[in-house]
């Protein structure tokens, strides 16, 4: 065995490929960012071991339920790394984690986030940290606490992965789903702002099959390639929880479900909000593609049915409301600055729409909802 010396000094966790100062360097760069959420409800700062939220407001509940929420962005974290901009990918990550717990009727309250990176870059770090406090702002939750773990010869210098988890509450009886959905109901549609964060792993394969770079100008755009499929995620929470305030009161329900549409595309999301034995009907025609599906469309020749079960085509939350207030809440969210639409009704289940092939779709993602036609052809 042979002695350390200056050439031969020892194995240490730094030669091993992890850099503690650099994880201490990022953990100052973000720590203005995710105080930037706190409110008088979080308890200490950053760098604890355990972020800390105060539950007194849960003793106003009659019956609190807490709901929770886990989530990343999968594939698109792959443009951001390519395109060396990674202040917009956290907020992909809050739209993801939060608006499926403000579906349920919940009020998302604190949020933490895990990183995990093949080199701690700290301005690379503290870029994705800063975007997730901007989605945590938006959705008016608060970022809690977070994790960055160096993953040294399990990731490459310049890859990370994202993932966050969130916590909500809703009074048990204002709890929203398909036990409150009824024939009748209307069906109104938010606007995406774009691609969001699910189906990247098609929209990579048309692009790389095409051979487009994401330097590459696109007119229908009027930007980059690469900037175009960077446009965060919207998130809705605000919006949602502004509806239930509005028209659920008094011990009325007239906000009866959302539907978040996320992987699977809107019929499948749709139908997991639905009972049983009812049927959502979608008129394509009551929207228009936004460009970015088209191109993407056309340039891989994906077919419908496929584009349909993996993007979100321009719809990025649903709303099944009570059609006494149909006009109302439409009016309500465009007046916030929502872009919103009625697209649909809820009804029974007709023979024709069971013959209807591959636009008719029953039960989703494990769940043993209702079912949704998606009807006619969208509109020029």
């Amino acid at each position: 065995m042979t002695s350390a010396t200056p050439e031969n000094s020892g194995i240490t966790y730094a030669s091993a490929g992890v850099d503690v100062e650099a994880g201490d360097r990022a953990v100052e760069l973000m720590k203005g960012a995710i105080k930037a959420t706190h409110n008088s409800n979080v308890l200490g700062g950053v760098g604890g071991f355990a972020g800390l939220y105060d539950a007194s407001k849960f003793l106003s509940y009659k019956k609190p339920l807490l709901a929770t929420s886990t989530d990343g962005v999968g594939t698109k974290v792959a443009i951001a790394q390519a395109m060396d901009i990674h202040d917009t990918i956290g907020q992909d990550l809050v739209g993801m984690v939060v608006d499926d717990i403000v579906v349920v009727g919940a009020e998302p309250l604190f949020m933490t986030d895990y990183i995990a990176c093949g080199k701690v870059v700290p301005e690379r770090i503290a870029d994705i940290v800063r975007g997730i406090a901007e989605g945590c702002k938006i959705a008016g939750t608060a970022l809690v606490g977070g994790e960055t773990a160096e993953h040294p010869g399990l990731l490459g210098e310049h890859e990370y992965d994202v993932a966050g988890a969130a916590t909500g509450i809703v009074e048990a009886d204002g709890l929203l789903g398909p036990e409150r959905v009824k024939n009748g109901d209307v069906i109104i549609g938010m606007a995406a702002s774009g691609i969001h964060s699910n189906g990247y792993s098609l929209v990579r394969s048309v692009v790389a099959h095409a051979g487009w770079a994401l330097d590459r100008h696109v007119p229908e755009f009027g930007r980059t390639l690469g900037e175009e499929l960077l446009v965060p995620t919207r998130i809705y929470t605000a919006d949602c929880l502004d509806l239930i305030r509005a028209f659920n009161v008094d011990g009325a329900i007239n906000i009866h479900g959302f539907s978040h549409v996320t992987g699977g595309g809107l019929a499948a999301n749709l139908a997991r909000v639905l009972p049983q034995g009812l049927m959502a009907t979608v008129e394509r025609n009551s929207w228009a593609l936004p460009s970015v599906f088209k191109v993407i469309s056309e340039l891989g020749s994906v077919p419908q049915p496929d584009l349909e079960r993996t993007l979100n085509l321009g719809v990025g939350m649903v709303a099944i409301v009570d059609a006494s207030v149909a006009d109302a809440a439409l009016s309500r969210l465009n007046a916030r600055g929502m872009t919103s639409w009625v697209m649909g009704t809820v009804g029974s289940i007709t023979d024709e729409a069971k013959g209807a092939g591959l636009d008719y779709v029953q039960g989703a993602k494990g769940v043993d909802g209702g079912a949704v036609l998606m009807r006619g052809a969208f509109a020029v």
